[in-house]
């Protein structure tokens, strides 16, 4: 079948907008890498100032950062020269030890979801750069490759760098993180397409893409004949080999529309920022304008423009509403408690401007660990 160029319209769902861990998405990143770096001690402000850009907070203050979410991040005034010193809250510090336990609980399967995205890769490797980018999202630990406590290869990875011997020397920009196996002992798994194929029509001669459209969205007939035929094309399993494949067909950009809905559907949320998938391309084998199939699958992906900042979303992971084979990440309620917290220190933030009192849910278990603490306002450094 020929590729055929169709253009539609964005349309805002405002849907996707009342969920709280995409509507915090582009803050919660940021926030939670700060809890690690103030777990479990306090630290000055000058200790973190520096890590902006490293963390890509949006405010170009740390401090301004850390004061937006006080129900994350409690302020004091430190020992010397009365510099601000910040702590963690109680809830935030109970966040991070729920996440250290649900991912050693489930630490086979979160880490399959990497195996998986290395299996999509026709070299079966990737870049340690480009895979330590993909933690985040995968639901795994940002220092997953660099403590040693983690030992990664029990899970079946291991760190290459040129000359294939092994170097975890985090000044080589030349490793790359690689399979063990190579992925040759086990069958490759298969996608999410076809599973849900299989489920519903007990096999995989036919697979097409679930569909959801918004509501408002009205597609012209001829793009609705288009799509209609779109679907009974052959579909490729992104960890299948397609060199054989014309690039410029309609064949093609089903492969890549497969691609983009089996990575998105690994992720934790099941959305990420559209300019994060761009490292992604020529080792997922998409091409080199693979965005716009974004916009021209609008009942497959949702594109949801928050702050200057474009995130993708999976529409299936949302409305499906259950009738879907898309597992649910163990770290997704994390995550949105993580939200929750920021949605709390909205209401602190306008409770202060008001001079109204906040009452919190969590004020019993706040005053427990303050109490542990002393009643001091100051900070003591140990």
């Amino acid at each position: 079948m020929a590729y055929v160029d169709v253009r539609m319209r964005w349309k805002k769902d405002e849907s996707f907008d009342a969920v709280p861990e995409l509507s915090h998405a582009r803050d919660l990143r940021p926030l939670v890498s700060l809890a690690r770096l103030l777990s479990p001690s306090p630290a000055p402000v000058s200790s973190v100032s520096k890590l902006g850009r490293l963390l890509e907070a949006p405010d170009r203050r740390v401090a301004s950062f850390l004061r937006r979410f006080p129900a994350a991040f409690v302020e004091s005034v430190g020992p010397e020269h009365n510099h601000p010193w910040f702590r963690l809250s109680g809830s935030a510090a109970r966040l991070l030890r729920e996440e250290r336990e649900i991912f050693a609980a489930h630490r086979a399967g979160i880490t399959s979801r990497l195996r998986r995205l290395l299996l999509m890769s026709p070299r079966r490797r990737l870049p340690l750069a480009v895979a330590k980018g993909m933690l985040w999202h995968l639901g795994l630990p940002e220092d997953y490759f660099r403590c040693g406590d983690y030992d990664i290869g029990q899970d079946g990875f291991r760190i290459l760098s040129l000359g294939d011997s092994v170097s975890r020397d985090e000044e080589d920009d030349r490793r790359e993180l690689v399979l063990i196996d190579n992925g040759g002992d086990q069958e490759l798994p298969k996608s999410v397409l076809e599973m849900d194929a299989m489920r519903r029509f007990g096999s995989t001669d036919l697979v097409p893409i679930p569909l959801f459209p918004s509501k408002g969205l009205r597609l012209k007939w001829k793009i609705e004949e288009w799509l209609e035929r779109f679907q009974m094309l052959p579909y490729v399993s992104p960890y299948q080999d397609f060199s054989h494949i014309d690039r410029s067909s309609d064949v093609s950009e089903k492969r890549v529309v497969g691609v983009l809905h089996e990575l998105l559907s690994m992720f934790v949320t099941c959305s990420a920022e559209r300019r994060r998938l761009r490292c992604l391309r020529e080792h997922l084998g998409l091409p080199q304008k693979f965005h716009r199939v974004f916009e021209r699958h609008p009942h497959v992906f949702y594109l949801l423009l928050k702050e200057k900042t474009c995130f993708v979303v999976l529409k299936e992971a949302y409305m499906a509403g259950g009738d879907t084979t898309i597992e649910e990440h163990p770290m997704l309620e994390v995550r949105r408690k993580y939200a929750g917290l920021m949605e709390e220190s909205r209401e602190i933030m306008k409770c202060r401007r008001s001079g109204k009192p906040f009452q919190s849910k969590h004020e019993d278990h706040e005053q427990s660990e303050d109490s542990k603490e002393g009643s001091s306002s100051a900070v003591i450094v140990p």
